[in-house]
């Protein structure tokens, strides 16, 4: 038995919702892990409504962070936990504030093995990222199963994230460029898994206008097993 999982910037479901549409059905996810669900006024109103238009259900969010699932998927022991990040970043002479973090996962079944899935969107500030990882993981080691964390972590392969990924024995499923969608030059999305899992990135079933309006990262589409050994 297989999962397919799809963890997706959305981008506030903001640019051409239609293209986005196409985009998630040609994936068929059973589970798709989102960032930068849409939000404020109507904030569960818009994510079922975007679920829907995807042909699937939201179940659970922390943040602006979401979980959808297709029919037939049941998601278990959800959790959540909002995420501290420092309130103001700095660049240079730019200073901007930062919207509140979080994580979010819950349990699902792929045979005989309990599996936690986990979706995350790191800020913008360098330091800070740091310490919102060690959160994530705290949320993930929770579950006590094995798990996959999928998200936007806004930082290139060669940062401190993923080394601190690696550090906690997580498997980088690796993947080209993701952002931005029109002209991918950086890695920022990732998935990672811990031991006894298994998986692979596939191929986005997605014309390039497609993937292009439909938000500015591409999507990681994992199809997911359990490791028999």
């Amino acid at each position: 038995m297989t999962l397919r999982v799809l963890s997706y910037n959305v981008h506030r479901w903001g640019d051409d919702r239609t293209a986005l549409a196409r985009v998630v059905r040609a994936c068929a996810p059973d589970v798709m892990l989102v960032q930068e669900a849409p939000t404020w006024f109507g904030t569960r109103r818009k994510r079922r409504a975007m679920a829907a238009t995807f042909g699937l259900r939201y179940v659970a969010a922390s943040a602006r962070n979401a979980i959808l699932v297709a029919d037939g998927i049941d998601l278990t022991a959800i959790r959540s936990r909002r995420i501290w990040r420092p309130f103001v970043r700095r660049r240079l002479n730019f200073i901007a504030t930062q919207l509140p973090g979080g994580a979010v996962g819950g349990v699902l079944q792929l045979g005989t093995t309990r599996l936690a899935v986990v979706v995350c969107h790191l800020g913008l500030h360098p330091r800070g990222r740091i310490h919102e990882i060690d959160q994530v993981l705290t949320l993930c080691r929770a579950f006590g199963t094995p798990y996959m964390l999928a998200g936007d972590v806004n930082e290139e392969p060669d940062g401190p994230i993923w080394k601190r990924l690696a550090e906690e024995g997580l498997t980088d499923l690796g993947h080209g460029p993701t952002f931005r969608s029109s002209a991918p030059t950086k890695r920022i999305d990732a998935a990672q898994l811990s031991p006894v899992l298994s998986g692979r990135l596939r191929h986005i079933p997605a014309t390039h206008e497609d993937l292009a309006g439909a938000s500015d990262h591409l999507p990681l589409l994992i199809t997911l097993t359990a490791s028999s050994g």
